[in-house]
């Protein structure tokens, strides 16, 4: 199991604020999607990043889903990057 305080320092890089500051919804969903992104090489970064997308909607504040895309498409660019830019092309 990786340790929650690496997911946040990791997380807090692709934030423009602290992950303890977050809304818990949001990290939550950011948290379990970075663990996907990192781990889950069978799930491609689209669906992580639609699921996770999905559940902000449901769960979270207006428009959070917006900020949880932003932040797991900046870390999938660092942390799939051949993935990434497969797609692109």
């Amino acid at each position: 199991c990786t340790d929650i305080a690496d997911l946040d320092a990791r997380l807090t890089g692709w934030c423009d604020r602290p992950a303890a500051e977050l809304d818990p919804i949001e990290r939550a969903v950011l948290l379990i999607g970075l663990q996907e992104l990192r781990a889950s090489f069978d799930v491609p970064f689209r669906v992580v990043i639609s699921e996770a997308v999905s559940l902000t909607r449901r769960f979270g504040a207006t428009d959070a889903h917006n900020f949880v895309n932003a932040v797991l498409d900046r870390a999938a660019r660092e942390l799939r990057e051949h993935e990434v830019a497969d797609a692109a092309r």
